[in-house]
């Protein structure tokens, strides 16, 4: 049966993957301004109406629309997404060289999060209606409240500014370089999942096998890592696959506010360039990351969870 649902998602993604790929060719061809124009103007150059009718018969703009789209996809299919007009590069080539800088920011703000909110969670969930859960509750509140550039350039001005810690700017993927732009990327995931181990805990508890095993005198700190704790998290699976797809696809605003070297930064420098093969390189690599990652959290809830397996 397992083998069955990754064959029918795998179709799925193929399908999703026309779908998109389609769209976005769309979009890009029925954008306004030419793109052998585009190309020559990333270049700095000032093209006669011989060049441009030149490039324009080379690129196969003279073709049908789905006749090119036709010819992109054949390409993609080769590993071949075009070349950028802005980089003079292969676009498979620039998604790879900023695929790991992204990574790297992905995984340690996930870390940081799951190290905050996980705790955080617990001892509000625990302490509910006291001291503890108000302040945490306040803290989450403010921490989801507070826009993303915003909490960038306050921790730039303390950390960078002030206290001269950091580099201001990523110019490179290095260890002290992600970790500004990591930390701006957790507080705000670790204040909305903080809210969401709490909610998830608090349910748990209320749940009858709970109130049967308190009933036997089994003790609390038990109960609540052996059996709540583990329940608690399933919910979560689902949210932290969509997280890390999201961080995997680029996160355009605090990559910006840093110049950190991602596909965020690459997404947004391909769109003010009119850059359209790295668009539609850029678009169909997030789409398969997200696909991918749900494929994965699937996977995850039928190896966490029995139910999930029993009911195929």
């Amino acid at each position: 049966m397992l083998k069955k649902m990754i064959l029918k998602r795998l179709l799925q993604m193929i399908v999703v993957l026309i779908i998109i790929s389609f769209l976005t060719f769309l979009l890009t061809y029925l954008a306004p301004g030419d793109p052998a124009e585009a190309m020559y103007e990333a270049a700095g150059i000032s093209p006669t109406e011989e060049q441009l009718n030149t490039a324009r018969l080379s690129m196969g703009l003279d073709k049908p629309f789905i006749v090119q789209y036709g010819r992109w996809v054949t390409h993609a299919l080769r590993g071949d997404l075009g070349t950028s007009f802005s980089k003079s590069l292969p676009v498979a080539t620039l998604i790879g060289q900023r695929l790991l800088p992204t990574l790297k920011i992905a995984v340690f703000s996930m870390a940081i999060m799951l190290v905050v909110s996980i705790p955080l969670g617990l001892l509000s969930a625990t302490h509910q209606d006291g001291v503890w859960d108000y302040l945490i509750r306040f803290l989450s509140f403010f921490g989801i409240s507070m826009p993303g550039f915003w909490l960038g350039l306050l921790l730039m001005y303390v950390f960078c500014v002030r206290l001269h810690w950091l580099p201001a700017v990523s110019a490179s993927s290095g260890f002290r370089e992600m970790i500004l732009p990591s930390v701006t990327l957790a507080i705000a995931m670790s204040s909305k999942y903080t809210r969401q181990v709490r909610a998830s805990v608090l349910e748990e508890l209320s749940q009858d096998y709970v109130i049967g095993a308190r009933a036997r005198g089994v003790r609390r700190s038990r109960i609540l890592w052996r059996h709540v704790f583990k329940n608690a998290l399933l919910p979560l699976i689902t949210l932290l696959g969509i997280s890390f797809g999201s961080l995997l696809g680029g996160t355009s605003i605090v990559e910006i506010v840093f110049a950190y070297p991602g596909l965020g930064n690459l997404a947004v420098q391909s769109v003010s360039a009119r850059d359209y093969p790295l668009i539609q390189g850029v678009v169909l690599w997030v789409a398969m990351i997200y696909m991918a990652v749900n494929l994965v959290v699937d996977l995850t809830y039928d190896l966490v969870d029995p139910r999930i397996r029993e009911a195929r």
